[in-house]
């Protein structure tokens, strides 16, 4: 990879002025009649939109609806095929989309981009971006740690700007950002639909873009002109009302709901925010809002176009596009009615699914946390509920930025505070990170003295990257892997060893300012709002509520050129940087097809208790430099899943060749099933593959050669994610059936192959033989166990094929 600080980079200066380069000919806009000018994108989303309305007529549409069926490829064909001609959509209709543009991160990118080699295509039939910012591990400060990163990661980064290059795909270099602040001030724009290969691409739903979570996989049909599929989301309505109270923020909104709906409330809804409290939020507010939104299990996350929204695009140079949102309102059309304009709001009268009212003046600050997003506590609660459940009182580390809390008005909120706790002589107790979510942004704190404010109250700075917040971080504060401790941060996600791979390690979310103000009282049970600190001088200190800038009084700073982002067209004669010897990067060899007739003669791998998290299937910290690995990333499969049957983590036992049953963990057995030619299933608990879009949980299994997963229920992204990589995903339809299979167990299926051959049609079984244990149950004993699926005419197809990328390689 070219040297970062020396980059030389053709093409940028043409693309500098436009930082929306999802309107990559925003200037190539057309008259109508006597009305106002739309750019080519504006102009497609305004006829299909058309389009809908003259199908389902004048039916009251959500804001979601609006967008999301308005990038239909066919719209009669998907709103009115199972649907009792137009009147159930949600839940029934099988959308096929035409998004956008795709974003992709470079962990998930990898894997994406040899799916997409191996199509043998020239370019990508839409827009897309490449953002480096997974694999910089936090540790001593953004510029060690940054050239640290390049060193390291330099084979990585290489393949993946050759093949940026070679496909006319956008690059954004190592330390110019993460993906979702990235997306947020340069590609975002009202009314578009996007794909990102990581589960909080939602974020850029605060500027009211329907931007969903995919594996590889999608990504790659959408990147090779392929409609994308998608079962119509239920529509949950959240209602606001009221103003945020001194020391709440965005971020105790979302910690409320998910407190409330819990991981898998929003499990097949999209979640539109409306209501007159929608006004009072900043954009970047919005943003963090949908960014966890991810946390509820919901498909995405959308709030409508605000005065905000106009704001926020200003800032980042970006008021043509602001004009533009506004002419497609005011477009008229061929009509006077009022459905003739399409409005970034929901129609008056639109129904939702579900609805949730939360009056913004009524709610205070939450910690939700440990080990799950979900477990939501408000701060006057807080301390009382550490002391019960015996949480460590000691504050380890305060953690604040991220995609999810790195905006200007988070910053500033922050600096606020840090400023009057310097006045008083204090300094923080417990060590204090921070990481700009981009260049711009920490160009801009820097440009505005915030950045200093931190570090001279002895803050660490990280780089322009993820960090500590998917495991990235090295410590250097004695804490030993295996020791009870607690840290809190700004982030979005808390799982179990997440952070620095200690599972004692105890992550509590909340927002920046709660998370600094208990950095310096180095303890988990100060309560800023009432307690005071003692300063050296013995006098009692007090924060002030927080006060920030909602952005810059200033348009934001763009940094470093260098880290700008790299922008050309495809060019054929460049070679994709990869070493046949790597162990880091692997072509990829085609799964096979589907066997011609039912499975048999399966074994069951493992039967997983408790919470099983694509962090779990397939674990990220020092996993991450095997993402385009295949076969050496396989090693960490299912390796932190709790064994049901004997309580124990990452254990499983050959109960076909090893009488002893000496215990190997789980990939290792998978390893040798594979070895032997032996199918295998998983069987598992809810909400199986929870978290991350990580598409290496599907794929590790698949290639190790699992056929099917059989749980109570499964996440959104990763049952699509099964599908994609040809493993069945089936749930019980008997919940209590879970109890009735194990480890070791002999599986056939019945009826899935012709439910395969019918697209998706007809019932399912599993016929178990079960292995003996102990006096409880004879060995050979047959029980049959109905399932439930949700595959449809089109997924039918990628399993039969034996993956997506299979049929899509073959022009299928």
């Amino acid at each position: 990879m070219r040297p970062i600080d020396l980059a030389s980079r053709s093409g940028v200066a043409l693309r500098r002025a436009l930082q929306g380069q999802q309107l990559r000919r925003v200037t190539n806009t057309r008259p109508y009649s006597n009305g106002p000018l739309l750019p080519p994108t504006y102009e497609k989303l305004y006829n299909k939109y058309s389009e809908v309305r003259r199908v389902l007529g004048a039916r009251r549409l959500t804001l979601a609806e609006k967008i999301l069926y308005s990038h239909l490829d066919n719209v009669e064909e998907s709103l009115l095929s199972n649907t009792n001609n137009g009147s159930d959509i949600r839940a029934n209709a099988n959308l096929k989309l035409r998004p956008d543009r795709v974003n992709m991160q470079d962990a998930s990118a990898q894997m994406a981009l040899l799916q997409f080699m191996s199509c043998n295509l020239p370019q990508t039939a839409i827009p897309a971006s490449i953002h480096c910012d997974h694999l910089i591990v936090g540790e001593h400060g953004a510029d060690d740690d940054l050239s640290a990163g390049i060193k390291t990661n330099r084979e990585v980064f290489d393949f993946l700007e050759s093949a940026a290059r070679k496909y006319g795909i956008d690059f954004w270099p190592p330390g110019a950002g993460i993906i979702h602040q990235t997306v947020l001030e340069n590609y975002a724009l009202p009314g578009l639909m996007m794909l990102g290969t990581d589960s909080h691409s939602p974020n850029a739903g605060g500027l009211c873009t329907i931007t969903i979570g995919v594996g590889g996989a999608d990504a790659v049909e959408a990147l090779v002109g392929a409609p994308w599929e998608l079962k119509a989301p239920k529509i949950m309505g959240v209602k606001l009302s009221g103003t945020l109270n001194d020391w709440v923020s965005p971020k105790d909104l979302i910690l409320h709901l998910a407190g409330l709906l819990t991981v898998r409330g929003g499990t097949g809804y999209i979640v539109e925010y409306f209501g007159s409290g929608v006004e009072t939020l900043s954009l970047t507010g919005m943003a963090t809002v949908c960014n966890m939104g991810a946390e509820l299990g919901a498909t995405t996350s959308i709030f409508p176009y605000t005065e905000a929204s106009k704001r926020y695009l200003k800032a980042t140079r970006r008021e043509q596009a602001s004009r533009n949102a506004d002419a497609l309102q005011s477009f008229p059309g061929t009509g006077a009615a009022e459905d003739a304009f399409f409005q970034f709001k929901a129609d008056e009268g639109a129904q939702y699914d579900e609805l949730i009212e939360v009056d913004l003046s009524k709610l205070e600050p939450h910690i939700n946390g440990p080990f799950t997003p979900d477990l939501a506590t408000p701060l006057s609660q807080f301390k009382k509920t550490v002391q019960e459940q015996q949480w460590p009182a000691k504050l380890s580390a305060g953690l604040i930025g991220s995609c999810t809390n790195s905006s200007y008005e988070d910053m500033t909120r922050v600096e606020s505070i840090v400023r009057e706790a310097e006045k008083a002589g204090l300094k923080p107790k417990a060590d204090f990170y921070i990481t700009p979510g981009s260049e711009q942004i920490r160009a801009t704190l820097e440009r505005d003295g915030t950045l200093e404010t931190f570090t001279q109250a002895g803050g660490i700075v990280l780089s322009n990257a993820c960090g500590p917040c998917i495991g990235q971080w090295k410590r250097h504060d004695g804490v030993a892997k295996g020791t009870p401790n607690a840290i809190l941060t700004s982030y979005n996600r808390n799982f179990r060893g997440r952070n620095d791979g200690n599972p004692e390690t105890m992550n509590f979310l909340a927002s920046p300012e709660i998370v600094t103000a208990m950095a310096y009282a180095g303890s988990t049970t100060f309560n800023p709002m009432t307690d005071a600190l003692t300063t050296p001088s013995g006098a009692e200190f007090r924060f002030p509520a927080p006060r920030g800038l909602e952005g810059p009084e200033t348009p934001f700073e763009q940094g470093k050129q260098t880290l700008a982002v790299l922008s050309q067209p495809p060019d054929p004669s460049v070679r994709v940087a990869i070493s046949p010897s790597s162990e880091r990067l692997a072509l990829l060899e085609p799964f096979d097809p589907f066997p011609e007739s039912d499975l048999t003669g399966m074994r069951v791998l493992v039967k997983v208790a408790g919470k099983c998290t694509t962090d779990t299937i397939s674990a990220a910290g020092p996993w991450l430099k095997y993402k385009g690995h295949l076969p050496n990333i396989s090693a960490n499969t299912l390796n932190t899943a709790v064994n049901a049957e004997t309580g124990e983590v990452n254990a499983a036992y050959d109960y076909d060749l090893d009488p002893s049953q000496e215990k190997m963990t789980i990939p290792e057995l998978a390893q040798r099933f594979k070895e032997r030619g032996q199918a295998w299933l998983v069987v598992a608990e809810h909400n199986y593959g929870e978290g991350s879009a990580r598409e290496h949980a599907a794929l590790q299994p698949r290639y190790l050669g699992a056929r099917i997963i059989v749980c109570k229920s499964f996440a959104r992204i990763h049952e699509t994610n099964l599908k994609k990589q040809g493993v069945v995903p089936l749930t019980f339809a008997d919940q209590a059936d879970y109890e009735r299979i194990g480890a070791g167990d002999e599986v056939e299926t019945v009826g899935l192959y012709d439910m395969l051959r019918n697209g998706g049609v007809g019932e399912v079984k599993l016929r178990v033989k079960r292995r003996r244990r102990g006096s409880k149950i004879g060995e050979g004993e047959v029980v049959e166990i109905p399932v439930r699926h949700t595959v449809s005419r089109d997924q039918a197809r990628f399993i039969l094929a034996g993956s997506a990328l299979n049929l899509l390689a073959r022009g299928g």
